[in-house]
């Protein structure tokens, strides 16, 4: 039976696949199925700030409202388990491109050799702009607004509104699938 089930779930991915290979590339439709929390089709700022303090939530897991350092690097194991079964930071590129110079393993923004943890030749670079491929511990920088050395959940929350006015295109202060893909 079990191996009955093995079957049948291989067989409904491997359909699932096939299917979303023929359907039209949307850039930023894997965003929105995330963050879009009322399915209105677009993201407010509202809503980004809720998804983030859910974010936090879950890898705070001794629920002191801040990162320690064993949080952090659980942050970075889901996100490797991620690319490992094809998710995360530019997995849903259309068939036949490939990310910019700079923005593939082993390449560009200067990280080369003994530039510290996960940063050597063949792996994945740093990402300055959205700090999805650089460790937690240097992501987080961005959002220790008091310079202690620690992020705190509403440090972690508020960070988001940079972020979701860089996205924001055409300023009507909503997230839509419009708001990304080539500039």
């Amino acid at each position: 039976m079990k191996r009955a089930v093995t079957l049948a779930t291989a067989l409904a991915l491997c359909a699932g696949f096939a299917q979303a290979q023929t359907q039209p590339f949307v850039p930023g439709e894997d965003f929105m199925l995330q963050w879009d929390l009322d399915g209105d089709g677009k993201v407010t700022l509202a809503e980004a700030r809720e998804q983030r303090e859910n974010i936090f939530l879950m890898f705070d897991q001794d629920g002191d409202g801040r990162f320690s350092d064993d949080e952090l690097a659980g942050i970075d194991e889901h996100k490797s388990m991620q690319r490992e079964i094809g998710m995360g930071p530019g997995h849903n590129l259309p068939n036949g491109v490939v990310p910019p110079a700079g923005r593939g393993p082993g390449q560009g923004n200067g990280m080369g050799q003994g530039m510290g943890p996960g940063k050597g030749v063949g792996q994945r670079p740093m990402n300055p702009l959205t700090g999805l491929d650089m460790p937690a511990a240097e992501g987080m920088r961005m959002f220790d607004a008091n310079g202690d050395g620690t992020v705190t959940e509403p440090e972690f929350v508020t960070g988001t509104d940079g972020w979701f006015a860089m996205r924001d295109r055409n300023g009507d202060g909503v997230l839509t699938t419009a708001d990304f893909g080539r500039p």
